[in-house]
């Protein structure tokens, strides 16, 4: 018997949050004696096979089809819950990104099954039930529970385990997957894939300067990216700065926008409303540049600075640029 985890990989390699949903998968097989097998959809390519055998992977079932040559979240789900029953997967576990919650959730559909979301400790109490801690309420409530199922469909909260490898690596073997796939299973599919704006990504940028209301308009927010670039990272922003048209969505910090674990979070012009801190309580350090000494963002921060940020970030960017 094993826990079964999905792959999501790229050019780049297994990503981040994979990286994070394995670390949570194999401590729940390693509290069972289990072993941890994975699903990829397409062939991960050599940095990734290296990853998954860093990470624990003891197989990996890869599922090279033509017609899942783009994203089809039925299909994807079949394909696991197919996998899970041919090897007896006691556990299925995915990332908690857009992808990993929708697949899982039409896994729960197609199976009957809850689906537990945003999972970061779990363990094995016998042959059906597992024990689960779970971020609620955007992280401000922590539930402890128990699942019976057979298999637990689980995924995890990015921002509540971290990517830690084995303590050796395994020895992968590749199992090639062919599932058995109708037509209704790939009626909602990608059609089109259109390149995301050039730079670090938001989720995996180890800097975030990030802006709301108080940058004062799109324009502010030039001196902010050139903060950014210098630093080697990227901006983020409030949801109010996406609701005034000045930023896309795709930078919103918070709770309904991209939750961030950078190590610097570098914010200026953010009160600091309950949904955006949710989105980044798991930076390692915040930094907080606002007029107001008493707003919320000044409490989370471990450095706060009151000023005027159109003062205070130009001259941060000369004193980097000096150095």
């Amino acid at each position: 018997m094993s826990v079964l985890c999905l792959v999501e990989h790229d050019e780049s390699g297994v990503t981040d949050a994979t990286l994070r949903a394995l670390s949570f998968a194999r401590r729940l097989a390693e509290s069972s004696d289990e072993t941890l097998s994975a699903l990829s959809v397409g062939s991960p390519n050599d940095l990734a096979l290296r990853s998954l055998a860093e990470y624990g992977v003891s197989e990996l079932h890869p599922v090279v089809l033509s017609a899942l040559e783009t994203y089809a979240p039925v299909a994807w789900a079949t394909s696991l819950l197919e996998l899970a029953t041919s090897s007896r997967s006691t556990a299925i576990v995915a990332a908690g990104t857009d992808r990993g919650n929708e697949v899982m959730a039409y896994a729960g559909a197609l199976s009957g099954l809850a689906m537990v979301a945003n999972c970061f400790e779990a363990s094995r109490v016998d042959e059906l039930t597992v024990r689960l801690s779970r971020q609620r309420w955007a992280g401000s409530l922590i539930e402890e529970a128990r699942l019976e199922a057979a298999p637990a469909l689980l995924t995890v909260a990015f921002d509540g385990v971290s990517a830690q490898p084995a303590s050796e690596p395994t020895a992968l073997s590749v199992h090639p997957f062919a599932p058995t796939l109708s037509d209704s299973d790939l009626l909602v599919a990608v059609s089109q894939f259109l390149p995301r704006d050039a730079g670090v990504s938001l989720a995996d940028a180890r800097v975030v300067v990030g802006g709301g209301r108080g940058v004062g308009s799109a324009e502010g927010f030039a001196a902010l990216e050139e903060l950014a670039e210098l630093l080697g990272g990227t901006v983020g922003v409030s949801r109010a700065v996406t609701s005034l048209g000045w930023r896309s969505h795709s930078q919103q910090v918070g709770q309904t926008g991209t939750r961030i674990s950078p190590d610097l979070y570098l914010v200026s012009g953010i009160s600091g409303a309950t949904q955006h801190l949710a989105g980044c309580q798991s930076a390692k350090h915040v930094v907080a540049i606002n007029t107001d000494p008493d707003a919320p963002i000044m409490m989370r921060a471990d450095y706060a600075v009151i000023g005027d940020l159109n003062e205070i970030i130009p001259a941060l960017v000369a004193a980097i640029r000096a150095r």
